[in-house]
């Protein structure tokens, strides 16, 4: 199984943090995202992964290389223009000749990736999609399951008075191939507003997979203040080992202590 890393976005959210990175760049904890990410899929027997680009793309490049220190082989696509989750993985329709985990690069998580996987292959669906709980279901694609697990309905971001539930995609699915198939070549297209509606219109099927794992979309700063207490107090009392890590955390760490400390003042 391949993966492919949606990292292209400019994290504007979260600014003055993603001023001279992109956001899968943030560390949660010592590490940058995007790192814990991909030592998640190796640790799943993932080492065929490729990773989208736009905003500040080097910083991942110089971080990352091919991949060799975690004994993976990374694959970039540059997109000079974004081209949304689902234009972004048709881009690389050439590279995608088997299932494919599709992860968003803000995803925060220690979810079991096996278990997904597994529930993909017994379910034969032509996507399966990791769902959570949450809050703030006007921010997320939310969904209605059947007593089967499959996807009844899914609506991206709703309005308040369209709230049917509060079960959303994680921003963590794997994909069929044959899925882009049916897609626009470098045209802006989106998993969530495109892609899912359609393949529900048209009678295919998706399975859900509910998690109880931890998982935070660092997309704001309340989130990504969260992942950081949380990585804190699973990091307490294990050693420090990633130099690479030490070395981006400092800066956008200060920053973020910096940024925390005048936005309580200001209130």
């Amino acid at each position: 199984m391949k993966a492919l890393i949606l990292a292209a976005g400019e994290g504007t959210r979260l600014r003055p943090l993603t001023n001279d990175r992109p956001k899968p760049m943030l560390p949660v904890g010592d590490v940058p995202l995007l790192e814990q990410i991909v030592l998640l899929l190796k640790q799943h027997g993932v080492t065929q992964i490729a990773i989208n680009l736009h905003y500040r793309p080097w910083s991942i490049v110089h971080h990352l290389g091919h991949g060799r220190r975690w004994d993976v082989h990374i694959h970039y696509s540059f997109e000079e223009t974004l081209l949304g989750s689902a234009g972004a993985a048709k881009r690389l329709e050439w590279y995608f000749d088997e299932s494919f985990i599709v992860y968003y690069g803000d995803v925060y998580t220690n979810m079991d990736l096996g278990g997904l996987i597994a529930a993909h292959r017994q379910g034969g669906a032509p996507v399966t999609m990791a769902l959570y709980s949450v809050d703030n279901p006007t921010e997320c694609g939310i969904v209605e399951l059947d007593t089967q697990s499959r996807v009844r309905r899914f609506v991206e971001k709703p309005e308040p008075d369209q709230v049917f539930s509060r079960l959303a995609n994680a921003g963590i699915f794997i994909v069929e191939p044959e899925v882009l198939s049916g897609l626009a070549a470098e045209e802006p297209l989106d998993f969530g507003h495109d892609v899912f509606p359609r393949l529900l219109a048209s009678g295919q099927s998706i399975i859900g997979y509910p998690i109880t794992d931890t998982l935070i979309d660092i997309g704001t700063m309340e989130n990504y203040q969260k992942a950081q207490r949380l990585a804190a107090q699973q990091s307490a009392h294990q050693p420090q080992n990633d130099l690479s890590g030490q070395i981006v955390a400092p800066t956008v760490q200060n920053v973020f202590r910096r940024f925390i400390l005048n936005r309580s003042e200001q209130s």
